[in-house]
Order: C-alpha cells, then sequence, then structure tokens
C-alpha cells in the first residue's frame, strides 16, 4: 500500500470537510463517523491494487525466462498488465 495509513485519516477528514463546506452533502450522521466510513473505503480501494499487483507479480513470474530471453522491460510489462486487467475489471487506479 503506497499511502501511508496515517494520510487516510487525514485525506478522509479533508474530503468529508470540503464537501460539507461546499455543501454537497449535509451529514446524517455524526462527521467523525462518515470520516471512518471514507478511510474504509480508501483502504479498500488500496488493497485491491495491491492484490492487484500481487496477481500480476505471480503472472509475470510464470513467464520470467521468456522476460529475460527476450530482454523484455518487466516494470513496462507490469504496468501494462496492470491497465489491462484494471480496464477488464473495471478497478480505477
Amino acid at each position: 500500500m503506497r499511502l501511508p495509513k496515517e494520510w487516510r485519516g487525514e485525506i478522509s477528514k479533508r474530503i468529508i470537510e470540503d464537501l460539507i463546506e461546499r455543501e454537497f452533502v449535509r451529514l446524517k450522521i455524526p462527521k467523525e463517523n462518515a470520516i471512518k466510513i471514507v478511510d474504509e473505503i480508501i483502504t479498500e480501494e488500496l488493497l485491491l491494487e495491491d492484490k492487484l499487483n500481487e496477481e500480476i507479480k505471480d503472472l509475470l513470474k510464470q513467464y520470467e525466462s521468456e522476460i529475460e530471453k527476450n530482454k523484455l522491460d518487466y516494470r513496462k510489462l507490469f504496468e501494462l498488465t496492470k491497465q489491462r486487467l484494471a480496464k477488464e475489471r473495471n478497478i480505477i487506479l
């Protein structure tokens, strides 16, 4: 997970405060609960990306010898595979 845990809380707080300030939302629950919900959503999305990254590493590991043999750019293959799988699964990165 690239986003430190400490930052998620602050980002979640800023999102909720900004939505309230701009009058995009009117909370029916305590602000702290809304912040917690946003934090959970951010965490779930980050974990989803982590799982996708692990899946791609496992997938590319199967082709490790071909990648080395043909001197392919692992990082580029990783990113292209990630974009393709994210698109197929409707994952927003």
